[in-house]
């Protein structure tokens, strides 16, 4: 599981905007903490602005299988091509899956009042008697 992070991380460092090939970017401040639990705590800076930090640690499956799952939380930040700082917060469980937060992601549209009203009166209704098949 913990190979699945860092490749995750990877992958997100990989999408931000890089330097030509030929030239490296260095890792300015990197941290890593393994504990004999299974939790961890992470966190790198590289020159080109890139920021993550993770901190992760084990508990039994929420479900039928009694495995070990990692609970994680992190943050990451970089700068996109247009100039805008992209920060990402996040929270990942077994039982709620993977919540990130930014003002970048899209959000729904509001629910039109005609509809929200519709669903306001729908909520007022008795429940519909049980079903005789």
């Amino acid at each position: 599981m913990m190979v699945i992070v860092l490749l995750s991380l990877v992958a997100l460092a990989a999408s931000a905007p890089q330097k030509p090939a030929d030239q490296a970017v260095a890792i300015i401040k990197q941290d890593f903490d393994q504990q004999v639990d299974g939790s961890y705590r992470y966190s790198y800076e590289t020159e080109n602005g890139i920021k993550a930090e993770e901190t992760g640690s084990l508990k039994k499956a929420s479900g039928p299988d009694s495995s070990d799952v990692i609970i994680a939380q992190g943050a990451f930040s970089y700068t996109a091509p247009d100039g805008t700082v992209i920060n990402l917060n996040y929270v990942a469980d077994d039982e709620n899956g993977f919540k990130p937060e930014g003002a970048h992601l899209p959000t729904p549209p509001p629910i039109p009042p005609a509809i929200q009203k519709a669903l306001d009166y729908l909520a007022t209704l008795p429940p519909p008697p049980p079903s005789r098949n």
